[in-house]
């Protein structure tokens, strides 16, 4: 049976009247999720006033399930999820078993072939962002020339050969250090990201979100691009730029802001791609990218805002399920709970370099356990698993027993509907999680944006 996109009804998390903001994002609207099909080359069917979308690195549909609880008119069409260096591809099993099998592709996206990838009115997607990530240090990261930051390209050489075909609209997802990326030429991957897709035809607005200033239950900050081709309406409708970020834009429309101070930056992206990679602000300490921005024919107009939200807040407390149907093996044990308190507390401990020099490693206290009364801390990847850890989540329970969060209050964090991840283990489902985004963000931007459509 396909399964409605809602939260059950009989689950303490709706007891709270606070969390009426949550199924507002997560309620049925007139789509149902497909039932799993039985063929791989079946076609998702789409009406003429749908929006077509191709969700690629779609892991397990995060721009899927926000579009399309945004609006019944956005039909993902086509869709890439690949895991490489594992056998069982979690995500992709995932996908296909919340959406069906219509229009799913799980397989190496450089190896498909960009006639098999059928035109689309809005192409979204979470590129691969390991080599961006905040779990490495920015010297040590790989930016746009790494293993995953490469993947980028692959959007590029799909957009590049659609030609006259390419998409209207991208909504795209990576992590907030993008903007600043590599560490020793600060913003350059960004400026390629934005020069490549100026050459392509688009406008491009970018802001740096965090979902909790915005209401919902994870401090989850990431940078969230949207293109416009030059000739569909909003790239019509754009005329001040200062005013398209602050008020007019459809990042301002679904998440407003105010401007921060006077930290406007203006230049323009010089030069082939080569040339940016090699010279864009070669030397410079700082990134000349703002948190908010757009970008007009390789001019840039940016600057730095604040979330201006007035709403009810989600907290971690209110995701919670009653102690009672948890697991045991979430719960942690007298024994293990030094541990856990070792590994949440502060740090100054002697080391020794590979070259052999010693230097004193640091590292502030943690809260411990997490505070219920406000959004959860990041999920990362490693959140799975009993083992102590600095950043997996605890939490204590009213009859003063500590345990990690279970997978279903993981989905909730990234307001995706209960058990969407129930195909896999604990510990895999807690991965996808840390993989995945807030779903609420693509509902929004969906929002904003389906007037213009």
């Amino acid at each position: 049976m396909a399964r409605k996109y809602s939260l059950p009804e009989e689950d303490s998390l709706l007891k709270t009247s606070v969390c009426e903001v949550l199924l507002e994002y997560a309620r049925t609207t007139k789509t149902q999720f497909r039932q799993q099909s039985l063929f791989d080359d079946e076609q998702v069917e789409t009406g003429h006033d749908d929006i077509r979308v191709v969700e690629l690195f779609a892991g397990v549909g995060g721009f899927r399930v926000g579009l399309e609880n945004a609006s019944a008119r956005y039909k993902t069409i086509w869709n890439n999820q690949w895991e490489p260096s594992t056998k069982r591809q979690d995500a992709s099993i995932a996908y296909c078993h919340n959406f069906g099998t219509a229009g799913h592709s799980n397989e190496d996206i450089s190896t498909v072939e960009t006639e098999r990838i059928p035109n689309c009115d809005m192409l979204c997607g979470g590129f691969p962002c390991q080599d961006y990530s905040v779990a490495t240090t920015l010297a040590r990261s790989g930016g746009i020339e790494g293993k995953k930051g490469v993947l980028w390209w692959q959007i590029y050489r799909i957009l590049n050969e659609k030609g006259k075909s390419r998409p209207r609209f991208l909504m795209l997802e990576n992590v907030d250090r993008l903007l600043g990326s590599p560490a020793n030429q600060r913003g350059r991957d960004f400026a390629i990201i934005l020069a490549s897709l100026s050459d392509l035809g688009y406008d491009v607005e970018w802001r740096v979100i965090n979902a909790a200033d915005y209401g919902m239950p994870q401090r989850r900050r990431r940078t969230y691009i949207m293109g416009y081709r030059h000739d569909c309406k909003v790239g019509k409708t754009i005329q001040d730029p200062h005013q398209w970020i602050l008020a007019d834009g459809i990042m301002s429309h679904a998440f407003p802001c105010v401007e921060v101070e006077r930290t406007i930056s203006e230049f323009t992206i010089d030069g082939d791609i080569s040339e940016v990679s090699q010279s864009f602000n070669e030397g410079g300490k700082e990134s000349p990218f703002g948190n908010a921005g757009i970008m007009r024919n390789r001019q840039v107009y940016s600057l730095d805002v604040r979330a201006s939200y007035e709403g009810p807040f989600l907290t971690l407390g209110q995701m919670l399920i009653d102690e009672k149907d948890v697991p045991e093996e979430f719960f942690i044990s007298a024994d293990d709970l030094p541990k856990w308190q070792y590994q949440k507390g502060a740090k100054s401990l002697e080391r020794t370099s590979k070259t052999g020099h010693p230097y004193l490693y640091t590292e502030g206290a943690m809260a411990f356990p997490d505070a219920l009364d406000r959004a959860s801390r990041t999920i990362i990847t490693g959140e799975g698993g009993s083992g102590p850890s600095r950043f997996k989540h605890v939490v204590l329970c009213p009859s003063g027993r500590y345990r990690r969060l279970v997978p279903v209050e993981l989905e909730r964090l990234n307001m995706f509907p209960d058990n969407h991840t129930q195909t896999s283990s604990a510990l895999r489902r807690a991965f996808l999680m840390g993989n995945a985004l807030v779903t609420g963000i693509p509902t929004k931007l969906g929002l904003a944006l389906e007037p213009y459509l």
